[in-house]
């Protein structure tokens, strides 16, 4: 499947601003079934933009700096994405999370998809008693792991409410969980929380979904704005699988991966400084399109 993507960020101050530094992770990364095949970033009005290293997690990481006073600032993220990525399917022979745990411990992989690195608490993801006891039942060590993160994430989409009055982009996952409610953040660090406490390498995505949903198919929950959903480590085999606890879903051609790191604090799409006086609203649209569908090899 081929994606047209257009992410719009608008910025409007009570007051010019004098300067903002901001870094913007919108470019979707290189990552197993998809390619990026065009990408345009328009900022309104013009300023200074130049690549920067991901201080954590895997992003594609441009920094952006307005020095001259302004009212406004527009971002808009434009990419073209070709994903082919088949639906995983459990079998009685995938490794168990015991093995997958002691795997992971084993690892010498340094690198930013180590899952080594996601195996411990982080910023906004810590460990969690409540959240852990309510996972275990799906996390049997002696389950396949594709079996297990779906049965875990069935139970989160049907026993949490999607409501996005619920919590804000700060909430843990601690408070989340206590108010069974909130958006795709929400479940997917509830979720890591959970996969974590029983050993598991487990990861934070930022991405897209379809906009639209192919004739016959239900929308899917998200579609309008940034998405979030978990990786989880299968072992040296079948490596980072997703799976999307707010649709109960697995990654697949619907979804489109634009970051991936330990918590949002690593791969927010955009964060910075602003400086000046007064109140600032921002509003965001998300429109991802399908142009053609792709062909079978």
């Amino acid at each position: 499947m081929l994606y047209q993507i257009c992410h719009v960020t608008r910025f409007q101050y009570a007051r010019p601003v004098a300067f903002a530094r901001n870094n913007l992770r919108l470019k979707p990364i290189l990552w197993s079934g998809q390619q990026v095949e065009d990408y345009q970033l328009l900022i309104d009005p013009q300023a200074r933009t130049y690549p920067a290293r991901a201080e954590a997690g895997l992003a594609n990481v441009v920094r952006l700096v307005l020095d001259a006073p302004s009212d406004s600032l527009t971002i808009e993220s434009r990419a073209r994405v070709r994903v082919e990525r088949p639906i995983p399917i459990p079998r009685p022979d995938d490794p168990s999370l015991e093995q997958i745990a002691a795997w992971a411990r084993a690892s010498h992989d340094a690198s930013p998809a180590s899952p080594a690195a996601y195996l411990f608490p982080s910023p906004l993801i810590a460990l969690d008693r409540d959240i852990a006891a309510w996972c275990a039942p799906d996390l049997s060590p002696s389950r396949g792991i594709l079996e297990a993160a779906m049965a875990l994430a069935h139970r989160i989409q049907r026993e949490f409410a999607f409501d996005p009055h619920a919590t804000l982009v700060d909430t843990s996952p601690s408070e989340a969980f206590s108010k069974r409610g909130g958006v795709c953040q929400d479940f997917a660090q509830i979720m890591i929380a959970g996969l974590r406490a029983a050993g598991l390498p487990a990861a934070y995505v930022s991405g897209y979904l379809r906009t639209l949903p192919p004739p016959g198919q239900p929308r899917l929950v998200g579609a309008d704005a940034t998405h979030a959903w978990v990786l989880v480590w299968g072992g040296p085999q079948l490596g980072w699988v997703g799976v999307d606890p707010t649709n109960g879903i697995w990654m697949a051609e619907d979804h489109v991966v634009v970051a991936i790191g330990r918590d949002y604090a690593d791969i927010a799409p955009i964060d910075g400084i602003v400086l000046g006086a007064g109140a600032q609203k921002m509003s965001v649209s998300v429109d991802v399109e399908p142009l053609e569908k792709a062909v079978a090899a």
